[in-house]
């Protein structure tokens, strides 16, 4: 039996090849005066807002992560931030984003650690140029507000334009593994 196509039919089946061959976007493949999402995120937190960013403004989606890999535990994690904060915040990241001259605006996601921005996110400002670019702070926290980020941001970054940054508290994972330790406590 033949099977007729109809009008949408034809027209995708005549667009799925360009279609199929364009690449998506991707902090390599940007064209200028767009925007980008750069996100740092441990708990999943933060993650959550930048992926919502993201799509929401077509934007691509640059995860800060450190070369070699953070402590898994959680207080061991709060003790590497503290020691990578003071030696200065020169983490090595685990990929570099070659073509930052491409966006005109920059979403800066990241969580507080120490009452201040995270080393990853000051290493990234310290060896990538956002001059001229508007940077939009999101910020999560667990409790404490946004410290020093904005300001520390702003000095690793003094040739951009930061607007108010929208600061979130969320959970916090010390918190919820003082009630889980309680309830096993009670419970178990």
């Amino acid at each position: 039996m033949a099977h007729d196509l109809n009008r949408r039919d034809t027209f995708k089946a005549a667009l799925l090849p360009l279609i199929a061959t364009q690449p998506a976007a991707t902090p390599a493949t940007a064209q200028s005066g767009g925007r980008l999402v750069v996100s740092l995120s441990r708990s999943g937190n933060t993650r959550v807002l930048a992926g919502a960013l993201s799509r929401r403004f077509d934007a691509p989606l640059f995860e800060l992560r450190p070369r070699d890999r953070w402590p898994e535990d959680y207080e061991e994690m709060v003790a590497w931030a503290s020691r990578m904060r003071e030696q200065g915040n020169n983490v090595p990241l685990a990929e570099d984003l070659p073509n930052i001259a491409a966006y005109d605006t920059v979403f800066l996601c990241h969580p507080i650690w120490g009452m201040d921005l995270p080393a990853v996110t000051a290493s990234f400002l310290q060896s990538h140029d956002l001059s001229g670019k508007t940077v939009i702070p999101i910020i999560t926290h667990g409790g404490y507000g946004a410290g020093e980020a904005v300001a520390t941001a702003q000095a690793l970054a003094p040739g951009a334009r930061f607007t108010d940054a929208f600061v979130l508290e969320c959970n916090q994972e010390r918190a919820d593994l003082a009630s889980l330790n309680q309830w096993l406590g009670a419970n178990l």
